[in-house]
């Protein structure tokens, strides 16, 4: 290969999605043990909060299985005692937590799935321990009940995510991807993206507190 060659190797691309997780009822117990796993398994933990639900509020919260036979059952378990309500966060993080802690019912999970958690965990369909978002609807659904000060930002989509990129990414980009050409930093990607976090025009810039004095005798912070 000619020296002077060059090899555009292209970024990763990385996606950071939420889900919540809810450690119930039955495996409060054993939360300290369950949030070491899921560290481990490259979650980040942005929330965490330690309540007990209502039999009204679990109604609420599981309005969508309304109707069925199990349903009495289910509210009133879930309203037993404290539970812990967590909000996840890693790339394809609804379909890992699932993934994670397995089928719904934990007696068939230690036949099928006996790493999952559910299987480690829980004892029943009813009692299995654990609670994952099914969906990035449900997710933020269940995030915002469980945290009622959480700011979700919807995705914007057609049109509307045109204008997005058009008024607030296209501008920052083209003058970070300029300053790219004029300074040739060895490793491009790392460059744009620490310019990028430094120029966020979304976050106020940080100062160390320097006061500078202008000529009129007036204090800048």
């Amino acid at each position: 290969m000619d020296e002077t060659q060059q090899v555009n190797i292209p970024c990763p691309r990385i996606y950071v999605e939420r889900t919540l997780a809810l450690i119930k009822p039955d495996a409060i117990h054993k939360a300290e043990e369950i949030e070491d796993i899921i560290l481990k398994s490259g979650f980040t933990i942005l929330q965490r909060r330690k309540l007990q639900l209502s039999p009204e509020q679990c109604s609420d919260f599981y309005a969508e299985q309304y109707g069925k036979l199990f349903f009495p059952s289910l509210t009133a378990f879930m309203s037993s005692g404290p539970i812990i309500a967590l909000t996840l966060a890693r790339d394809n993080a609804i379909a890992h937590w699932k993934a994670i802690i397995g089928p719904v019912n934990s007696t068939k999970a230690r036949e099928t799935h006996p790493e999952c958690l559910r299987a480690k965990y829980g004892t029943s369909d009813l009692r299995n321990a654990l609670h994952g978002s099914e969906t990035f609807t449900a997710a933020v659904r269940e995030i915002k009940y469980m945290f009622p000060n959480t700011v979700i930002e919807p995705i914007p989509r057609g049109e509307a995510a045109k204008e997005y990129l058009s008024k607030y990414v296209n501008p920052t980009l083209l003058r970070g991807l300029t300053e790219l050409c004029k300074q040739k930093p060895l490793n491009p990607c790392i460059w744009l993206a620490n310019w990028l976090v430094t120029n966020n025009p979304n976050k106020p810039q940080i100062y160390d507190g320097a006061i500078v004095e202008e000529a009129e005798g007036q204090q800048v912070i």
